[in-house]
């Protein structure tokens, strides 16, 4: 069943989502050649311990960490890890924080140092295609809008659209009954509603879509080891349009 929130309800989801997009802001300062995602994770973990939020990825059927930390051709769910991060590496960090109980959900792909022109059109192109998704949010499309919109426009720029995992509904927890493809029809899907939550969270890769997932059960990889980015917001919808719950400014 999709839960429609009233506008109290995004109020307080949105005061999860600027203390996300804050942090984020904070990693952006801190991503740099030498740096670990170890160093990250608990970055994150103390930023929440100071501002009041609980990261909900932790614990999450047994994910041990606050972070998603996915580098290069890992597409999501990567493990935080104590190998330095090098020159020219891509590196997503995903996050969920709950704030008195109402909760928000975005990831962010960062480059280390400077990449390579292929691995900047990649980050440009992925989160264009968020944006391009974001603004078919709008009440009276339907899900499919959103998808079609994205798989049209990063397959137009010679990328593929991960399949495997997809955006969601979050409230009171963390994925609710909506499910957000990024690649499909247009016109198909629930209609979109004043009320509804969501994420969208395209993830692109340079090779093919398929993903693999390693012998821990979480992250997952490019099979064909191209390289993956991934940008996410958490989005009401309202009468006024699309409201971005995360909004940031990198």
């Amino acid at each position: 069943m999709i839960i429609l929130k009233t506008p109290e309800e995004i109020s307080k989801m949105k005061k999860a989502g600027e203390l996300v997009a804050a942090c984020h802001r904070e990693i952006a300062k801190r991503i740099r050649p030498g740096t670990t995602t170890w160093e990250i994770e608990e970055f994150v973990r103390q930023f929440t311990k100071e501002n009041g939020a609980i990261p909900e990825q932790k614990g999450y059927h047994g994910y041990p960490y606050a972070t998603c930390a996915s580098v290069n051709d890992v597409i999501c769910h990567g493990f935080p890890k104590k190998e330095p991060l090098v020159e020219g590496d891509i590196v997503t960090i995903d996050m969920v924080f709950s704030v008195d109980g109402w909760m928000a959900d975005s990831a962010w792909s960062y480059p280390v140092g400077q990449v390579s022109e292929e691995a900047k059109a990649l980050l440009d192109t992925t989160k264009e295609s968020l944006y391009i998704g974001i603004e078919k949010a709008v009440i009276g499309n339907r899900i499919g809008d959103i998808s079609n919109a994205i798989q049209t426009f990063a397959e137009s720029r010679g990328y593929s659209v991960v399949r495997q995992f997809i955006g969601h509904g979050i409230g009171r927890t963390m994925h609710e009954d909506l499910q957000v493809p990024h690649y499909g029809p247009a016109g198909k899907g629930p209609r979109l509603k004043e009320g509804m939550v969501f994420t969208i969270e395209p993830m692109l890769n340079i090779g093919s879509y398929a993903a693999r997932i390693e012998e821990d059960g979480w992250t997952a990889r490019t099979v064909d080891g191209s390289l993956s980015a991934q940008y996410e917001h958490t989005i009401a919808i309202t009468k006024d349009g699309p409201l971005i719950l995360t909004d940031q400014t990198i």
